[in-house]
């Protein structure tokens, strides 16, 4: 074999060899991390893998409440969730995604030692909201009504989406284009966000149709239990800038009702705030 071809195999060789490492190395790379990707994002974004427990390794879980289609009760079970994990003793961060700021504004009065951060950007999302619930037990995020970019890097971020859907066939219908994001992220990764849908504004003589479990089981998607039922006083609290159970007598239905909606979604929340009662019982 002459110089020539002697040096043509072995720079041939080098590059075959250095392809077959760098795919080696994505591959171990890919099988420890989750690959995210946003259209219009600058640069790829890495996920990190979710611990056992359904929360990321930073010990917090971030519950997104979202749904492209807006007034169907986003800022309500946001803010709502939040103060009530709060009051179990959580340690709890409300961040709001919405360009009206109104969920945020809505919490600084009706409970104002609650933490609230503004962040509505898709790639402040993606890099601060891990940062940010680093020393929270709970973020939740009142996500946006129509930007499809904000909503994606939330979704991206989040280990579950409760998802607010009004009780009627054609709502439930538009579910399939509101909840067109939560798919695509679904096809990044995988089973998370894990999502539930809530039914909100719902007549007290309401019923679940067939239709309407038809169109959920199609979505994928399970279906709370427990629905919100249309009431003024859920209209009346944001006005007032409080919560539905600082609202008095008037308000104990929906007190009851958001309770026990929570507790369906988050028994563990209410099961760790009992463990922490009884170990302050038996150290005093």
């Amino acid at each position: 074999m002459d110089g020539g071809a002697a040096f043509w195999l072995a720079s041939n060789l080098a590059s075959l060899l250095t392809r077959l490492f760098s795919l080696h190395l994505f591959g171990w790379v890919a099988s420890r991390t989750e690959w995210c990707q946003c259209d219009k994002l600058p640069t790829k974004h890495f996920c990190l893998p979710v611990g056992k427990n359904g929360a990321n390794q930073a010990g917090m879980t971030i519950i997104a409440v979202a749904n492209s289609k807006g007034g169907v009760g986003k800022s309500t079970t946001a803010v709502h969730l939040a103060a009530w994990l709060h009051e179990l003793g959580h340690r709890v961060l409300l961040v709001d995604c919405d360009t009206q700021h109104s969920s945020s504004e809505w919490m600084q009065e009706a409970c104002p030692d609650l933490p609230t951060v503004l962040l509505n950007n898709p790639d402040k999302i993606l890099d601060e909201l891990p940062l940010l619930g680093q020393e929270f037990d709970y973020v939740i995020a009142d996500g946006p009504g129509s930007q499809t970019e904000t909503s994606r890097a939330l979704l991206l971020k989040s280990d579950l989406a409760i998802v607010p859907c009004k009780a009627s066939m054609l709502e439930v219908r538009a579910l399939a284009n509101a909840t067109a994001v939560l798919r695509q992220v679904h096809g990044i990764r995988g089973t998370l966000p894990r999502a539930l849908i809530v039914l909100s504004m719902v007549g007290k003589k309401y019923r679940l149709t067939k239709d309407m479990i038809d169109t959920a089981k199609a979505l994928q998607l399970p279906v709370a239990q427990t629905p919100l039922v249309l009431r003024q006083i859920y209209a009346d609290a944001p006005g007032q800038g409080v919560l539905v159970w600082q609202m008095g007598a008037r308000a104990r239905e929906a007190s009851a009702e958001v309770n026990r909606l929570f507790s369906e979604i988050l028994p563990e929340a209410k099961a760790k705030k009992a463990k922490i009662k009884r170990e302050a019982r038996r150290s005093a």
